[in-house]
């Protein structure tokens, strides 16, 4: 949200000085920020592979939300979970599978039951043209293929391995990244032939990159929890937050590639 900086010269001052003492004392009731100068802050962890579309509904719900700064916090779900029993300080959590909202959870940290409010699935990706010339899986496990992927406590490492075991195949990346975003991002440089990352990595990232489906994919699905945690002193824009993503925000995860939660 844009701050304003105001400057006032020595006749503004008097002005102001002249001003009734009690409205010094007025707080605006609630302190929601509404008509007022006070901002409140709702803090958002969330999986990096909810960048783009946390960031669209950021955007709706200021705007709906007069006086509220939505700050979103992105990365790997194991580290944001980690961040916040360490005592980050977050409202709510959005990750990209249930292990790691469970962690959440085993550890008194959610503020309620978590909801499904997403499911991803994975595609290769590789730069434009390809030039390894992967089109399948098993393509990945070539010698001669520098391959990235999530590292395996990460949502989309976790997966890889598991479509990669219940493709009877053995992956050997030449390094394990922190999040899905910093997986793209080498391909995307040029400094690997090809990652697994979301589906809805490749469509982000347009025409910078390129995905090879294979069908293993289906066989393992990363579906998306949120919830509230737990002593938030946000705790009302933290479950509007989750309205938002659960109701109007579902438009603008589909838009993005992202499927329905599962049933």
């Amino acid at each position: 949200m844009k701050k304003t900086r105001l400057r006032i010269g020595a006749t503004g001052a008097a002005v102001l000085l002249a001003l009734p003492l009690a409205a010094c004392g007025d707080d605006g009731g609630s302190g929601s920020g509404k008509g007022g100068d006070s901002t409140r802050t709702l803090t958002v962890f969330a999986a990096a592979s909810l960048t783009k579309t946390f960031e669209e509904m950021e955007k709706e719900f200021e705007d709906a939300h007069a006086g509220v700064d939505v700050k979103l916090s992105f990365g790997g779900s194991s580290d944001l979970v980690a961040q916040i029993a360490e005592g980050a300080e977050a409202d709510v959590f959005a990750s990209a599978d249930t292990a790691n909202m469970d962690k959440l959870v085993t550890g008194e940290l959610a503020a309620g039951d978590p909801s499904e409010f997403a499911t991803n699935t994975l595609t290769i990706v590789v730069p434009p043209g390809n030039p390894a010339g992967i089109t399948s899986l098993a393509d990945l496990t070539g010698t001669d293929v520098n391959l990235v992927l999530c590292q395996p406590e990460v949502p989309c490492g976790s997966a890889s391995l598991k479509v990669a075991e219940t493709a009877g195949l053995t992956l050997a990346p030449v390094s394990e990244e922190q999040s899905v975003t910093d997986v793209l991002a080498k391909v995307e440089s040029g400094e690997a032939d090809a990652g697994l990352v979301y589906v809805t990595d490749v469509t982000a990232a347009g025409d910078r990159v390129e995905g090879v489906a294979f069908p293993e994919a289906a066989d393992v699905v990363n579906r998306y929890p949120i919830v509230a945690v737990e002593g938030s002193a946000e705790a009302g824009l933290a479950q509007e937050w989750i309205d938002l993503v659960l109701g109007d925000g579902q438009a603008i995860l589909h838009e993005a590639g992202f499927g329905a939660p599962a049933a």
